[in-house]
């Protein structure tokens, strides 16, 4: 029977995906563990939600219960389902990445949870019971910098010399326009760097989607903005290491993968000042944090960046340094198996 229950119920590849995939990657070594719900890279295939309660009604051997560990409200509603309502003998893990006051009813599941982890000091103050504040990880494997990233990026097929990227979903929360805006401000003087937007455009900004784009083309720039869409996370690692420069701009950000995934890859970073990004940054030493809606304080990050090859190197060693010594998928891993271990003990 399974230790330990990781629930994935969302179809789309979301950020809480990629912490919960990079977590179970490390756990599998550590615990008997079964992935529910959706796929996730480089993980056995998932079991359905009614095998996993199937499987919940004994528990593993050695252990008192077995634990769910869940990361989205519906996930929460299924494990207190199995918990309260079919008497399963299983205790419930909570991530909470929000750094903000959750709604009335994600309030009651937390509430319900019988240990939360917090991913920061500060989302920690939005939630109870809160048994640990456990950094999100950067899978240091998978994501590693180029030997060269002149052929890294020419490998990519992409034109220009050289690459600078936003990766999240197209839409104001997330800052795109303020990207685009600073790539109409920096490129003109840059004639050898493309400007990818990498994300998916989801119901209802399509047409905040398409005013980018006619943005772009007024600027004469359509050439050199370009709109992918989504990368398949099989080509995301190869694609950050081939990047001279990632820049994500939110109004608003809960934690925020991207700038470490950028780290582990070598590759610097402009960030706008929320989620985790002041703390990826080091005081400055591994990328660079504006403040929020600032376009002209992105531009001039990104043009120094782009036009001081030490300082980029520079920042880039630092960032993969920073990223192995206080951000891997391991040392968060053993952070949450000392929360499972801290409940199994107390029986």
């Amino acid at each position: 029977m399974p230790e330990v229950y990781v629930t994935n119920f969302n179809k789309n590849f979301t950020g809480v995906s990629a912490t919960a995939a990079g977590v179970a990657r490390a756990q599998s070594a550590d615990y008997d563990l079964a992935l529910v719900g959706e796929p996730l890279p480089d993980l056995p295939a998932p079991i359905s939600r009614v095998e996993a309660v199937r499987l919940s009604r004994t528990p593993p051997p050695g252990r008192p219960f077995s634990i769910w560990h869940v990361r989205r409200n519906t996930e929460m509603r299924a494990a207190l389902w199995a918990r309260d309502v079919l008497r399963r003998p299983i205790r419930i893990v909570f991530t909470s990445a929000a750094q903000r006051r959750h709604s009335a009813f994600p309030r009651w599941l937390i509430s319900r949870m019988d240990a939360v982890i917090a991913t920061t000091e500060a989302a920690a103050e939005f939630v109870p019971n809160v048994r640990a504040v456990v950094h999100h990880g950067v899978d240091i494997e998978r994501f590693h910098p180029a030997s060269d990233k002149v052929s890294a990026w020419s490998e990519t097929g992409l034109p220009g010399q050289r690459g600078i990227a936003t990766v999240g979903r197209i839409r104001p929360e997330k800052g795109t326009d303020l990207f685009v805006d600073a790539m109409l401000r920096v490129l003109p003087d840059l004639p050898e760097v493309t400007a990818l937007v990498i994300g998916k455009v989801t119901r209802g900004h399509e047409a905040f989607a398409a005013d980018l784009k006619k943005r772009v083309e007024a600027a004469g720039l359509s050439d050199r903005i370009l709109f992918p869409g989504e990368v398949p996370t099989d080509q995301t690692p190869a694609l950050f290491r081939a990047l001279s420069l990632i820049v994500n701009l939110p109004r608003y950000e809960g934690y925020g993968m991207v700038p470490l995934e950028a780290m582990a890859s070598g590759t610097p970073f402009v960030a706008t000042d929320t989620g985790h990004y002041r703390a990826f940054s080091a005081q400055g030493t591994t990328g660079n944090v504006v403040p929020l809606e600032d376009t002209g304080a992105a531009a001039e990050a990104m043009q120094r960046y782009l036009t001081d090859d030490d300082a980029r190197s520079a920042a880039a060693t630092r960032a993969r340094t920073l990223a192995i010594e206080s951000y891997s998928t391991r040392r968060e891993a053993d952070a949450i198996n000392a929360v499972y271990e801290q409940l199994w003990s107390e029986g």
